[in-house]
């Protein structure tokens, strides 16, 4: 669940970010400022998370961090939840960044490096985003958008200055790395090197115990590995979907409507006539008289207008009234008094003399009052039933705003409520491959915003189609009850004994091996019947060509010679005992080509590793105090949980 959270912050553009944390909130405070709530009464040191030499880590910056990580990560997984998150380390991650992000501006406060506020106020106004339509600094737009999340503008000025603290500390670490020939040699031999060695499986099914485990077994195992069964928020939703049949039959348009209807837009039933162009410019009235003489001579517009270095346009389709609004009254008369085909006198408009070519004209009939009544007809029944929907959806939003409940409002319109399963987030109904319904999907994360009974109006399809919605149960996540999982519990408890014993059996092979025993006959004492270990002989190359490689031929190909070790993989529900025999690598020359394809690839690698062993650097060398008593009350405050 944490992996793109992990390696969010171990890519480079999460090492600036856990250093620097430009970024900064995304989201206010989760309800209220943590350090004034009663959680933290009584807690060692106050509010304060963590002391990193002289700078102290507050508990309200902890909270706000990690709601801001959770909801973020929500963006790829809707179904994270805070409890998830933390259960799973995710907290944890957060305040290692905000200590890593502390000690490099501790350590450059006490170097003499500084971010004064004119440095400060130089990045803000450097902000694009922060611009005025004159491009200068927008300053009440500056201080909106911290108000729309929340944000003091103290606490977006101190987060930046240590952002600038991290920027003078760590670029400078990073810039230019250089791969000396002797590290680039030793990665390319490396690179085209052989392996031969064995590996033999210790699979957990073949070592199963027998019967039933005891309560107090079972009660063991579920309390070491409740984060195992921790379950996502669910909630149950009830709604009703309406458009205009609502409403009943609206009265139709009678005749006088649809009379003063065509009288307000008689310009439209009118005879019309529409003209196509092909139109030219030019600066002066000769130019374009001598225009209209070469076309006349047999010429045509455009190539008398290439020859002039000059070039022509076109205009669609267009009544002389459409045209008089771009142009001059001389040129629409013009125009539109040249016959088809032929060229329009020069005219003078806004940019010069004007010659339009006439390339098509099309007379639209004229429409009396009885042509037009069905489709002005539909058009007023349209306009009603907007009207009447626009009513009726702010009547809804008013009494909704009352105090009037879903059930109310959904039985004066008639309309019958549906009641769903506990669904999750993802849209998912719980505990099951059923989807929730699809006119659900645009107001579920909304509905995982809502409070109980609190109900809501949305629009699904725009002027169509309507839903009314609240939320009646809400499940939040947690772990499992035993009672509820006792199945699934017993079952990774005989899989995890199972384990257990292939692990013992795996060990004692290899004490076989290190006492003078080939891996294949210290394999066949052990009493459970297993396969001969398999014998291998890989070269890096291959596996560098295979997407995902198993991990015992990753740690074969990360031993030392001569070396044999064991390798729990859950995931496979097998141990692995891995042997290395040999390691042939062959000699790599200055002008080998690999050579200098491995440098190339090594050095874009360099500037983050650089980065992260300075940090660690810096770490190593200030005082750092942790108070875990803050860190479960911060904890306690985000999961809603009693501290004992």
């Amino acid at each position: 669940m944490l992996q793109l959270f992990r390696n969010f912050f171990k890519s480079k553009l999460g090492i600036v970010v856990t250093l620097a944390f430009l970024a900064l909130i995304a989201f206010a405070f989760a309800s209220s400022d943590v350090a004034n709530t009663g959680t933290f009464g009584g807690v060692t040191g106050g509010d304060r998370v963590a002391l990193v030499g002289e700078r102290r880590i507050d508990a309200a910056d902890l909270s706000v961090r990690t709601s801001d990580a959770v909801n973020r990560m929500r963006q790829d997984d809707p179904t994270m939840s805070i409890e998830g998150f933390i259960t799973n380390g995710g907290m944890q991650e957060v305040l290692d960044a905000v200590i890593g992000r502390a000690a490099i501006a501790e350590l450059a406060h006490m170097a003499g490096l500084r971010a004064g506020q004119r440095l400060v106020d130089s990045e803000i106004v450097k902000n694009p985003n922060l611009r005025a339509a004159d491009g200068s600094f927008n300053a009440e737009g500056f201080r909106s958008a911290l108000r729309q999340q929340g944000i003091s503008e103290e606490m977006f000025r101190g987060d930046l200055a240590l952002g600038l603290y991290a920027q003078q500390m760590v670029t400078p670490a990073t810039l230019a790395p250089q791969i000396p020939t002797s590290l680039a040699r030793r990665y390319t031999a490396l690179r085209l090197e052989t392996r031969s060695g064995n590996i033999a499986a210790f699979e957990a099914s073949a070592y199963l115990p027998e019967g039933n485990p005891t309560q107090a077994q079972v009660q063991s195992y579920y309390d070491a590995n409740s984060s195992d069964y921790v379950r996502p928020e669910r909630r149950v939703i009830r709604f009703a979907s309406f458009g205009e049949e609502a409403f009943g039959d609206l009265p139709t348009p009678t005749s006088a409507q649809v009379a003063e209807r065509y009288e307000r837009d008689r310009a439209l039933y009118q005879e019309r006539e529409l003209r196509s162009f092909t139109q030219l410019i030019t600066t002066t009235q000769a130019a374009a008289q001598a225009i209209v003489n070469e076309v006349n001579g047999g010429m045509s517009l455009e190539a008398s207008a290439r020859s002039k270095g000059l070039s022509t346009s076109t205009i669609p389709a267009i009544t002389a009234d459409d045209l008089l609004g771009s142009t001059s009254r001389s040129v629409t008369d013009a125009a539109f008094a040249a016959s088809q085909g032929a060229l329009s006198v020069p005219a003078q408009g806004g940019l010069g003399w004007y010659v339009l070519r006439v390339d098509s004209i099309d007379r639209v009939a004229g429409r009396s009052l009885q042509d037009m009544t069905p489709e002005i007809t539909e058009t007023l029944r349209a306009e009603q039933r907007r009207i009447a929907l626009n009513d009726a959806t702010a009547r809804i939003e008013d009494e909704f705003t009352g105090g009037r409940s879903l059930s109310e409002v959904a039985q004066e319109l008639g309309l019958e409520i549906t009641t769903t399963s506990p669904i999750t987030a993802a849209g998912q109904v719980y505990n099951t491959p059923e989807a929730a319904p699809a006119i659900l999907r645009p107001v579920l994360e909304v509905a995982f915003e809502m409070n109980e009974a609190d109900p809501q109006l949305a629009e699904v399809i725009p002027g169509q189609a309507f839903l009314i919605f609240d939320v009646s149960q809400i499940t939040r996540s947690s772990v499992a009850p035993l009672a509820e999982i006792r199945e699934n519990v017993t079952d990774a408890w005989r899989t995890a004994e199972g384990m257990k014993a292939a692990g013992a059996a795996a060990r004692r092979v290899i004490e076989r091996v290190n006492g003078g025993s080939s891996l294949t006959a210290a394999a066949a004492a052990e009493e459970m019947t297993m396969q001969a270990p398999n014998a291998l002989t890989l070269s890096r190359a291959e596996i560098e060509r295979t997407p995902n490689i198993p991990r015992p031929i990753a740690l074969f190909f990360s031993m030392a010679k001569g070396t044999i070790k064991p390798l729990e993989t859950p995931e496979a529900g097998a141990w692995f005992v891995v042997q290395l025999n040999d390691i042939v690598t062959p000699e790599v020359l200055d002008n080998d080509p690999a050579l200098l394809t491995t440098s190339a690839q090594l050095l874009p690698l360099l500037p983050d590793e650089y980065a992260v062993q300075f940090v660690a650097a810096v770490q190593d060398e200030l005082e750092i105090e942790i108070n875990q008593v803050a860190i479960d009350a911060v904890e306690a405050q985000l999961t809603g949980r009693t501290i004992n």
